[in-house]
């Protein structure tokens, strides 16, 4: 296989920062098509960037930009993004599911509207774009879809922790077992990919207070690299860890990826038991 994203065309949802946008900058060093369907067109008050600046960073990487304005639960917003990306690079070669949805509360004390939010963000919002981009992904030369969700752990621990957002990640991880089965006769690659280790994004800092136990999202973007870049039709239904895969690309030292500021030590993310 060619080791290389160039004039490759990627929808994703979200990315106008973090891990999203990581992995997009990574894809356009490479000259990658990059298409994002992001609701942020105004700056947020907690939260940096917008889809445009997103587009922009993008360009100055080497790749090429296409920022929609749009929402993963709406879905003439998804159709339309993904006819945006038709009509102007000709086609869709990757699926990057990455927008998600975020509350921590037990079940009492979740708001249903909350419950409702991150259902719709997280599993229905993966079905759905990965569903719409599916006659075009038929027809690329390496299709790939990607989601960021977690191995399906069902210790008790995890799944009684959070039960709302662990019902909705977890629905994410089931839809690509279930679109890596159906879809493996097309060549359509389906896999999840989790950071080991939390990651130096605006949520952590907002939810947990700092970063100073974190990695920095450049991990995963090498990791959804390495990824996206193998045989689809060999490399499907996996739930991956970010520093497995850069294991099996020869890459073991994982220091230059400590997050800037980072002193304590390191944090292992939600769903894992173990380093």
């Amino acid at each position: 296989m060619v080791r290389t994203l160039a004039g490759k065309t990627i929808v994703m949802s979200g990315g106008s920062r973090g891990i999203g946008l990581a992995i997009a900058l990574r894809a356009a060093q490479d000259g990658a098509n990059v298409v994002l369907l992001a609701k942020t067109a105004t700056p947020h008050p907690k939260l940096e960037g917008t889809v445009f600046t997103a587009a922009e960073e993008i360009e100055k990487a080497g790749g090429q930009a296409l920022a929609v304005v749009g929402d993963v639960r709406e879905d003439a917003d998804v159709t339309g993004a993904v006819e945006q990306a038709v009509d102007r690079f000709g086609g869709i070669d990757i699926v990057i599911n990455n927008a998600s949805a975020i509350d921590l509360s037990g079940t009492e004390k979740l708001d249903l509207k909350r419950y409702d939010l991150m259902q719709d963000i997280n599993t229905r919002g993966t079905f759905v774009l990965s569903r719409a981009a599916i006659p075009h992904l038929r027809a690329a030369a390496n299709p790939h879809i990607l989601t960021l969700s977690p191995p399906l752990n069902l210790a008790p621990h995890w799944v009684g922790a959070h039960l709302g957002y662990t019902l909705a990640k977890y629905g994410m991880s089931l839809c690509t077992i279930g679109l890596a089965e159906e879809f493996k006769d097309d060549g359509i690659a389906a896999n999840s990919l989790w950071p080991r280790t939390l990651i130096d994004t605006a949520a952590v800092r907002n939810l947990l207070g700092g970063a100073d136990q974190s990695r920095s999202p450049q991990i995963v973007a090498d990791a959804a690299h390495a990824i996206l870049v193998r045989d689809s039709r060999e490399c499907t239904g996996n739930h991956f860890v970010d520093d497995e895969v850069l294991a099996e690309e020869g890459i073991t030292d994982l220091s230059p990826y400590r997050a800037a500021g980072a002193t304590g030590d390191l944090a292992l993310d939600i769903f894992l038991d173990a380093f």
